[in-house]
């Protein structure tokens, strides 16, 4: 009897560490350069990382470092994911356009008329794998902006009057649309825009309305020009590799709660925020809020459409990529894509 209790007294001490390995959950960094207070955080990152950490308790854990704990500058977030510095990241795809070739369909001038066009096609492009720049990541959300407008240190009721402007751009897209337009494009971060306007180097910036808000983008100017031109793309991505080596249920896990399920949750947060935002800008009497005119609109909507056909034409890929584009966005206009 006591050597069949010492027996399992030693098996019991050889299992338990092997018991106490399996049960611990494997931990995932995800980095984020802002806080946790701002809309993008809680639109497109939170939502996510709740679903997972509940489903995935005892199994994996999403840890996020705000602030850029793991790395401050918006342009480097992407090279975090790459080299394993983190496991996740949210990303700005248009600080590294070389890297993303393809996600130029999704910046052209006026494809699209709101945030929810926008996120739809480039979640519906990921899933269809039509981008380049994607094979050593594995995207957890696809969005983008609603179509980002003009603000200004100086009035500016008319494309006249911008003309000449120095505006920030997110993306060498952006920046080519803001060309056409007279514009003097300067592609930068956006947490950078409102001390290069405070110091004169830009003018104003092309930005959505909550951003302009959030990155005190606002406090220097009080001019704003409602024309939508182009979406800025967003990511929340993983290294593939790393996913690869977790457990299959723990994937399971990440692929449920990626692709539409938080591109729908980003749109169902970020537009109301971004309703919210406009309707303050309108309300402010120390501000100038320009719907452009009907002369101005039919001017840009040309020039738009210039911009996307001579882009087209450059190259049959592109070519291609517009047409997938534009079966996805005949999709969701005709309510076919992410209705609930």
């Amino acid at each position: 009897m006591i050597k069949t209790l010492a027996r399992c007294a030693l098996l019991l001490s050889v299992l338990a560490p092997a018991v106490a390995a399996v049960a611990e959950p494997t931990t995932l960094k995800l980095a984020y350069f802002s806080s946790d207070r701002t809309s993008t955080y809680l639109a497109a990152i939170k939502p996510f990382v709740d679903a997972v950490n509940a489903a995935g308790a005892g199994l994996v854990q999403i840890d996020v470092s705000l602030s850029g704990k793991l790395g401050k500058n918006p342009i480097q977030q992407l090279q975090l994911v790459l080299d394993g510095s983190a496991d996740l990241a949210f990303v700005v795809p248009g600080y590294t356009p070389a890297h993303f070739p393809d996600n130029e369909v999704i910046e052209l001038p006026g494809l699209f008329k709101n945030i929810r066009e926008a996120t739809l096609v480039y979640t519906g492009l990921i899933a269809a794998n039509a981008l380049r720049g994607y094979d050593d990541l594995f995207v957890i959300g696809a969005f983008a902006t609603e179509p980002e407008t003009i603000h200004t240190r100086l009035p500016a009721s008319s494309l006249k009057e911008l003309t000449g402007m120095r505006v920030r751009a997110n993306n060498p897209m952006q920046g080519t649309a803001l060309a056409a337009l007279g514009m003097v494009p300067v592609e930068m971060p956006i947490n950078q825009a409102s001390s290069a306007i405070s110091s004169g180097k830009l003018d104003g910036a092309m930005v959505s309305p909550v951003p302009l808000i959030e990155f005190g983008i606002s406090r220097v100017v009080p001019n704003h020009y409602l024309l939508g031109v182009s979406a800025a793309p967003l990511l929340v991505v993983m290294n593939r590799k790393k996913f690869e080596e977790l457990p299959e249920q723990a994937k399971q896990i990440i692929r449920k709660f990626s692709g539409v399920w938080p591109a729908e949750h980003y749109i169902e947060t970020y537009r109301v925020e971004n309703d919210a935002a406009t309707e303050s800008l309108k309300q402010d009497p120390n501000r100038k809020v320009v719907t452009p005119s009907h002369s101005d609109l039919a001017h840009a909507r040309a020039v738009f459409r210039s911009e996307v056909d001579a882009w087209s034409a450059t190259d049959p890929h592109h070519r291609q990529l517009l047409a997938k584009a534009e079966a996805e966005l005949t999709k969701i206009r005709g309510g076919t894509v992410g209705q609930r």
